[in-house]
């Protein structure tokens, strides 16, 4: 049997404690090793244990998670997924996180309906499990496999044939994971104001969307918003999918426009990139330009294998740039990539691609 992955549990919180800890419990890939209330009582817990994945809130007494993390990524690199209240306060702190080495961001579970917790364990477990794979350092981490549940059949038939699209604008579309916030700040800031329209889909809690797109924004020569439902894709613009909303790309005549929709998890996420790549091979086709970059698990490969075999340019981040070379491989092993290339690369390569 694979030796479980060793979770620190750190919160002021005894009752997100306690429901961390059952979920966790109930996941046969993951162990609960210690929990704390504060970073004090982590680093006394961590004398005893070396976890392989420590859970931070952000605000705790005696010392917040922004200070505990910048000193275990300084000292010791390990791991770390940020869990936040949904508020701007938490927002903020999440994404100050992710600048100082945290992995991932959740939001805190909630105990409501029984579709929700379920839904609220799944996305607490796999961002832990991609968290261990990380690549923190040089040391190769542990794979663990992912085992989607619904496909983009769930959302969007597949197409019988080959898409037939008339001729327009470009459009670019990307999905994005585990990583994906740092990723994505440097492939938007590095494109040119006038660039194509750009839909994306990165996986992250519900509400933590709307600030995510506000701090690209701020720095991008471009316009970074969350998508809207009925949101015309623009040139100089990049839409965000809305957290815990699967985005569609739709086409009416010669112009571009969003969909944002409900429905189940696919391929174990909402927003799912495979809806995004999907959507895009049947409105889209050869017009469309795709990337995928890092994140675990396969959301994505198959919708850009879809999208491939309609024409369009798919790109995938290599390994060596990504924190979590999942998805990208997928893609890879499906046979629906044209260009691996780094992180660094990828903006100048789709800007190349549209205008091609």
């Amino acid at each position: 049997m694979a030796r479980r992955i060793k979770v620190l549990i750190v919160d002021d919180s005894a009752l997100v404690r306690q429901t961390l800890t059952d979920i966790f419990s109930a996941d046969p890939e993951l162990e609960v090793v210690g929990t704390a209330s504060d970073p004090f009582v982590a680093v006394k817990r961590m004398e005893t244990v070396v976890p392989d994945v420590i859970l931070l809130d952000v605000a705790m007494p005696r010392m917040d998670g922004l200070t505990f993390l910048r000193k275990i990524m300084s000292q010791h690199p390990i791991p770390v997924v940020i869990c936040s209240a949904v508020t701007e306060q938490g927002a903020e702190a999440s994404f100050k996180a992710m600048e100082y080495g945290a992995v991932e961001i959740i939001q805190k579970p909630k105990v409501s309906t029984k579709q929700f917790l379920e839904e609220s364990s799944i996305r607490i477990c796999d961002a832990v499990k991609a968290a261990a794979r990380a690549q923190l350092r040089k040391l190769a981490a542990k794979r663990f496999e992912v085992t989607p549940k619904l496909s983009a059949d769930a959302m969007l038939p597949a197409n019988a044939g080959r898409s037939v699209v008339q001729r327009t604008e470009k459009v670019v579309v990307v999905g994005a994971s585990t990583g994906g916030t740092e990723a994505l700040r440097v492939l938007l800031e590095a494109m040119p104001p006038d660039c194509p329209p750009i839909a994306i889909v990165q996986h992250m809690p519900e509400h933590f969307t709307a600030a995510f797109a506000g701090r690209l924004n701020s720095t991008c020569r471009i316009q970074v918003k969350e998508a809207s439902d009925g949101d015309v894709m623009q040139r100089g613009q990049a839409l965000i999918a809305p957290g815990n909303l699967h985005l569609l790309l739709k086409r009416s005549g010669s112009r571009y426009y969003v969909e944002t929709k409900e429905g189940p998890l696919v391929r174990r996420h909402r927003p799912s990139v495979d809806v995004l790549f999907r959507s895009a091979a049947r409105y889209a086709g050869n017009n469309a330009v795709a990337a995928i970059m890092t994140g675990m698990g396969d959301d994505g490969a198959a919708g850009m294998k879809e999208l491939h075999e309609t024409g369009a340019y798919t790109i995938a981040q290599d390994e060596a740039t990504c924190v979590v070379y999942g998805m990208p491989h997928e893609a890879v092993k499906l046979g629906g990539v044209d260009a691996v290339l780094p992180l660094g690369a990828l903006a100048a390569a789709i800007v190349k691609a549209c205008n091609s």
